[in-house]
């Protein structure tokens, strides 16, 4: 099946008048509505630096276990991830085998000065003396997604026609997790369970996800309206861009969070070993989410904190 994910190059949003900033927050309002997904282009970061990040990120993920078990941590938490504690499939209902990768994380480190957000959502960073250069590269890493993560912000404010700070305002001291996830190849895994994914089926739970991801054959897919799974396209140098839970419930309803996965290892390509860098961008974590009323809104949410909301989404998928 080929795939509806549409392609939308921000240059004109950069470096346009208004009436090409408009016409790209129109094609976001079109794509969030219909698919919750869109990959971009022309969006100013530099690609040297992730290229960087996976080498570095390559030579951690070698390590022998041993030495990284000294950094293990489960999910939400700051460090190494190892195979076998996380399933997306569960955020859904659906009891599955573990996801197939493993993951480094680092996220937001500033405390806010309340036990209760600080020790959930600005957790210290760990950093693995045997790679010590991936301190540097992820902490610049995660300064560029997050300001590229405020102006996504302003640019769906933008799409509404809201204040430009309407969702930035609730973002000044924000929690966001940068995932470096390897996917190992077949030939390391062995054959998959049944109902066994990279990444199971799934919505993301905050604001805006920032996706580097290489391209493959066990890649992303997303699901389409017409009730298919689709292939993400690829371009090189891109990013790929859905939105979470949290705002789909912000838009009420109007935009879409939308179901996807990244496929098994494929027999077709046995030695595919693949390296993406997520990010999850928030908001602060005890911002008061209520829904957009009509014309914009079409679902009366409820109001939710997103430190309640957030953490019971990712209790979900943790294992043990």
């Amino acid at each position: 099946m080929s795939s509806t994910v549409p392609i939308i190059d921000l240059t004109p949003w950069f470096e346009g008048g208004e009436a090409g900033r408009r016409a790209v927050a129109a094609r976001v309002d079109a794509a969030l509505r219909e698919v919750g997904f869109m990959v971009i282009t022309g969006h100013g970061v530099p690609a040297a630096p992730r290229d960087e990040i996976r080498t570095a990120a390559k030579r951690f993920f070698t390590l022998p276990a041993e030495i990284k078990e000294r950094y293990a941590v489960t999910v939400g938490e700051r460090g190494w991830l190892p195979p076998g504690v996380e399933a997306n499939g569960y955020a859904e209902g659906t009891e599955t085998p573990p996801d197939l990768k493993e993951t480094f994380a680092v996220g937001a480190d500033e405390p806010i000065g309340d036990a209760e957000i600080d020790d959930e959502w600005f957790l210290p960073n760990v950093w693995p003396d045997e790679v010590p250069e991936l301190e540097g590269l992820l902490t610049g890493h995660l300064t560029e997604m997050r300001a590229l993560a405020d102006e996504l912000l302003v640019l769906c404010a933008t799409a509404l026609d809201l204040a430009p700070d309407f969702f930035t305002s609730r973002a000044g001291h924000p929690s966001y997790t940068l995932n470096v996830n390897r996917y190992p190849p077949l030939s390391q895994l062995g054959e998959p369970e049944p109902g066994q994914f990279r990444i199971g089926p799934h919505t993301d739970f905050g604001t805006v996800t920032i996706l580097d991801r290489q391209d493959g054959v066990g890649g992303l897919q997303v699901y389409l309206p017409d009730g298919g799974w689709a292939n993400a396209p690829y371009i090189e140098d891109s990013f790929t861009i859905n939105i979470g839970d949290l705002l789909a419930r912000w838009t009420g309803g109007r935009w879409k969070s939308n179901r996807h996965r990244v496929l098994p290892p494929d027999p077709s390509a046995p030695d595919e070993e693949l390296v993406s860098l997520v990010f999850f961008y928030e908001c602060d974590p005890d911002a008061l989410v209520e829904s957009l009323g009509p014309p914009l809104g079409r679902i009366s949410y409820g109001p939710v904190r997103a430190h309640d909301y957030l953490l019971e989404k990712l209790d979900a998928i943790t294992i043990g």
